[in-house]
């Protein structure tokens, strides 16, 4: 195998492994990496000798040292990241105790409903409920709001 072959072989093998720790998650890479890091630097002791074969192994270990280092400056970190903040809110309950409204979806248990006007995320107590079924608040816990259905009359 030429020496070329292998540098690449162990090049890749770096990169890969450097991305397994960063950016990857699944150790597929991870493992794929090491497996080509290892072969290459088997092949270039088998192939040229030690003295090859052990800058190999060095250039390689010094590679994802550096690598790993680039990768994980918080500068790098910056450039690659989300930098969207989320301004949403969850349910902002104006609502009390007793209001009545109507469910959207289907309560199993939980669903949505319009209550008093507004759209929020409801929970049925043991039971499910099919859509436009009749509700009202039975409980609020801070954004967690039970109902029950109206029983008909």
């Amino acid at each position: 195998m030429s020496l070329a072959v292998l540098i690449l072989v162990i090049t890749i093998g770096v990169v890969l492994v450097a991305l397994e720790i960063v950016a990857l998650p699944g150790g597929v890479a991870g493992i794929c990496g090491a497996i080509m890091v290892v072969l290459g630097v088997a092949l270039t002791y088998t192939n040229y000798g030690s003295t090859p074969g052990t800058i190999a192994l060095l250039s390689s270990i010094v590679a994802c040292v550096i690598l790993l280092v680039v990768l994980l400056k918080a500068r790098t970190w910056r450039r690659v990241s989300l930098n969207d903040e989320i301004d949403s809110k969850a349910n902002i309950v104006t609502l009390k105790v007793g209001d009545c409204g109507t469910t959207i979806s289907r309560l199993a248990p939980a669903g949505k409903a319009i209550i008093e006007g507004q759209t929020v995320e409801v929970h049925a107590d043991n039971v499910f409920l099919d859509p436009n079924t009749p509700i009202c608040i039975t409980e609020i816990d801070g954004y967690f709001i039970k109902v029950a259905p109206i029983k008909e009359q």
